[in-house]
């Protein structure tokens, strides 16, 4: 038994050791490499402080909170939640309210899954009340919505309706009435921010197919070419090189055609 107690204290050590950094993220700068990380594989140490922590965390055509944004965007959908903590503490020091990190655990359950949602907030809620933060300073269930744009919802119903609704009117009718009547109109995220972690979502998860339509309402909620590309730029690092990759001629003919307009 004492064995056994023995091991699992030092099991519990070793997976804390993983993913504690040598500083914490509240203590301003670049962030630290996780000591593990040093230890285990330097090369890898020197990638993330040189070129993950030095420099892409530190490029100008997107601020260091739409980086939170779009790093957490991508930890929810990969359903990493274990590296999560780190990054929720950096989102909320580089200006991401606890609102919006809880809508946006709210916004992407709908687009990566509910247990993915449930495991971000089983973070998030760790990290609030570390933080005295209460459900009182976060998003209520039912908010006054923000205004509709008639026009453009009436052509995404038309269009999902020719294509889809003799397929599958379920999932027809709740993206219009969930979705796009609710979800999308929710204050706690602007339609811009919104439309960010969407799209960050999708090519941390490899659905380009639906890239088009939201990189498009991205922009058109105000997100700039250069942010745009610099999410790509991001989420090599947080997805993977061959998400991005197949991301890029996507991105490329959105550009194109907005240019063309």
């Amino acid at each position: 038994m004492k064995r056994l107690a023995a091991a699992l204290v030092l099991s519990t050590a070793i997976a804390q050791a993983a993913h504690a950094p040598t500083a914490s993220a509240r203590d301003g700068g670049a962030p630290a490499v996780p000591a593990a990380v040093q230890s285990a594989t330097p090369a890898l140490a020197a990638y993330m402080r040189d070129s993950l922590y030095g420099d892409v965390w530190q490029r100008p055509d997107l601020s260091p909170r739409d980086r939170s944004l779009v790093t957490l965007a991508a930890l929810v959908a990969r359903n990493q939640a274990d590296d999560m903590p780190d990054e929720v503490d950096r989102a909320l020091e580089n200006g991401v309210r606890a609102a919006e990190l809880s809508e946006l655990i709210t916004h992407l359950a709908f687009y990566t899954g509910w247990g993915n949602a449930v495991s971000a907030a089983e973070v998030a809620a760790a990290a609030f009340a570390e933080r005295g933060i209460g459900t009182g300073q976060l998003p209520a269930a039912d908010p006054t919505l923000l205004p509709l744009d008639a026009e453009a919802e009436a052509r995404r119903e038309s269009f999902v309706q020719e294509r889809f609704g003799d397929v599958s009117p379920g999932v027809v009718d709740k993206t219009r009435d969930l979705l796009f009547l609710d979800l999308w109109l929710r204050p706690a995220l602007t339609p811009r921010d919104r439309s960010l972690v969407t799209v960050s979502a999708l090519v941390a998860t490899g659905k380009v197919e639906q890239m088009p339509f939201h990189l498009n309402k991205a922009m058109d909620n105000g997100l700039t070419k250069p942010e745009a590309s610099e999410v790509l730029t991001q989420l090599a690092f947080y997805a993977g090189w061959p998400n991005v990759f197949s991301a890029l001629p996507v991105a490329k003919e959105v550009f194109a055609a907005r240019e063309e307009k």
